[in-house]
């Protein structure tokens, strides 16, 4: 018997893009979780619902461990759990039907901080909002009557008064400062095996995740941060550095992905991290997720000594009308010399692009796509506006919204809001210029971009692009919504 049994709802299997991409990651926010309460004294397992199917193993994680408490801890420095998924809802959902009525079942995570009356009224005991783990060990210890406190009384709880049915809800906690303080995640607790098989099956290589902050301060109106909202706190370097060489000698990565929503915030930070990984021979290649203001030639000299090997920047779009409607707070001209400057240092240049924001135009659209082409970045990552709930995006269009109101995987695209086009006019153009792109990977792989061109235009390549090209010509006028939302 365990005192806390920790799971989360994301399921891999259950995203046929992500099962295509084969890029999976254990839950870094549920271990930390982890860590925290074993320090505190309480025993903990792990049902990690990433490569195991909930439906059977959850089960069987019940019956082996028979836990007091079972807690759905959703890995918040993941993306994929922050898009707030209707196929992974239903998997929290099946997840507190299989606890039973016996055992008390809390759920923290973006979103049940969106939803806490729908989770609640669904049987969930407690919703924690914000950042948890503290939060978290407070409620375990008065459950298991280690403490006179009430959970009202605990900073981040939210939960239906037994006798009233009233909606209760406590102040927010003040978010860690110092996180240096936090254990590092128990990874122990993870299979490491499983997911080093599906990643060199997959891609030859293991990689593994770790952010060196949390937050922030950047304000994108559609971007969505139930849990730190516009707050940016980071680790020293030498703990980064520190954990970077663990995750390499003890557990075998061959490759990091930094988790963090905006990494290398601070220069003279990156300068630290850069000179304390040399000095631990801690160096190993990594990807991180960026801005492109953020990346002057010093820094990104400083990711290359680093070990950094790819850089995801969030470009949005290539018109500057619709980066200021965002509240983006960057110039599309920043974009080419962010390229540049990671071009010279070897590092990958990856764009997030973003279609479909109130007001965009078929100009605005060509001038996304012109960029693209301008630019030549090694990936691309395409998506369409999603208003997802406390943000000013989503106020805007909340009118508009129907019954769906989430996506139902990574990979649905879908408008909810009257959208300048349709739905299948985006997946076109996000096909077509997926295609491109991947053609000038190619390319580049070949060694030779002249010749390999040659071959490309002899085997039909580019004429099946021209296609798919012609196919968004045609759509962009066929696809035209009559009334859509405007800026």
């Amino acid at each position: 018997m365990v005192d806390v049994l920790l799971t989360h709802s994301y399921h891999l299997f259950y995203d046929a893009k992500q099962v295509r991409k084969m890029q999976p990651y254990p839950p870094l926010g549920t271990l930390y979780a982890a860590a925290l309460l074993r320090e505190q004294g309480f025993s903990v397992a792990l049902f990690d619902t990433m490569l195991e199917d909930p439906s059977v193993g959850f089960e069987n994680a019940l019956r082996t461990y028979r836990p007091c408490l079972v807690v759905l801890y959703e890995d918040n420095f993941n993306f994929l759990s922050k898009m707030c998924l209707t196929r992974m809802r239903a998997v929290a959902f099946g997840m507190l039907d299989a606890a039973g009525t016996g055992t008390k079942v809390i759920a923290s995570g973006s979103d049940a901080a969106d939803h806490p009356e729908e989770y609640l009224r669904r049987g969930f005991d407690y919703v924690l909002l914000g950042e948890a783990e503290w939060t978290l060990v407070e409620l375990v210890a008065r459950l298991q009557g280690n403490s006179e406190v009430r959970p009202e009384q605990i900073p981040g709880v939210t939960f239906r008064d037994p006798v009233t049915d009233e909606l209760i809800q406590s102040p927010r906690r003040p978010l860690l400062r110092d996180l240096d303080t936090l254990p590092l995640p128990a990874r122990d607790l993870m299979q490491p095996e499983a997911y080093r098989s599906a990643w060199r099956n997959r891609h030859g290589f293991f990689s593994m995740n770790l952010v060196a902050s949390r937050g922030c301060p950047y304000r994108c109106n559609w971007c969505a941060r139930p849990i730190y909202g516009d707050s940016f706190h980071v680790r020293s370097a030498q703990g980064v550095a520190d954990e970077m060489k663990e995750l390499k000698e003890r557990y075998g990565a061959e490759h990091l992905w930094f988790a963090d929503d905006v990494f290398g915030l601070r220069h003279r930070w990156v300068e630290e991290l850069a000179e304390a990984v040399e000095r631990r021979a801690a160096r190993i290649p990594f990807k991180i997720q960026t801005r492109v203001n953020l990346l002057t030639s010093e820094v990104a000299s400083a990711l290359r000594r680093t070990g950094c090997t790819e850089a995801w920047m969030g470009i949005e779009s290539g018109s500057q009308k619709i980066l200021n409607a965002m509240d983006k707070g960057t110039r599309v001209e920043l974009v080419g010399e962010a390229r540049e400057n990671l071009r010279r240092e070897g590092i990958r240049a990856c764009f997030f692009l973003q279609f479909g924001y109130p007001g965009e135009t078929w100009e605005d659209i060509q001038n996304t796509v012109q960029l693209v082409r301008e630019t030549r970045p090694e990936d691309i990552g395409v998506s369409v506006s999603y208003p997802l709930p406390g943000t000013k995006f989503y106020e805007r269009v909340r009118e508009e919204l129907g019954a769906k109101k989430n996506w139902v995987d990574s990979d649905d695209l879908s408008v909810m809001f009257k959208g300048t086009y349709t739905n299948d006019f985006y997946r076109a153009l996000r096909d077509a210029l997926h295609a491109e792109v991947d053609m000038w990977a190619v390319q580049e792989n070949d060694g030779n971009g002249n010749g390999k061109r040659e071959a490309n235009h002899a085997r039909g390549v580019p004429a099946e692009i021209a296609r798919l090209w012609q196919k968004v010509e045609r759509m962009e006028k066929s696809c035209r919504n009559p009334e859509p939302t405007m800026v």
